[in-house]
């Protein structure tokens, strides 16, 4: 007897809450470890401000690549989309983060769209290369 409704078998495509968690955790691991590694070269260093930003924005760009290239990898399909929604989840914690740090909110809207289009535009390209 058919009851009209069939039991599908779960196909090959992740879990996509557990793809967005593991890309959101490699990218803080990252992000902390190569933090550890700019402040390690700022204090030997002494760099100038600009290279400290622009070291800053490398771990932004490095983190977000490799975030989207496990979502994009966990997920199979819409690689870019998983990239991108990891990347966007990853700048969140990011904000709430130094809210807490800061004790409230720094709300310096060309900062935050800047970041949350190099976190969102790398973790995107990670999907796409993965």
């Amino acid at each position: 007897m058919k009851s009209g409704h069939e039991i599908k078998p779960r196909n090959a495509k992740g879990n996509p809450v557990q793809a967005l968690a593991v890309a959101v955790f490699a990218m803080s691991v990252v992000s902390g470890l190569l933090l550890l590694l700019l402040a390690f070269i700022l204090y030997k260093a002494e760099p100038g401000e600009p290279v400290i930003r622009i070291g800053i924005v490398a771990v932004y760009v490095i983190a977000g690549v490799i975030g989207g290239i496990l979502a994009g990898r966990m997920m199979r399909e819409q690689k870019f989309l998983w990239g991108l929604a990891a990347g966007v989840i990853y700048f969140a914690l990011l904000f709430l983060f130094s809210a807490v740090m800061k004790g409230g909110i720094d709300l310096e809207p060309v900062k935050l769209a800047t970041t949350l289009v190099l976190c969102g535009a790398s973790g995107m390209a990670g999907g796409m290369v993965s």
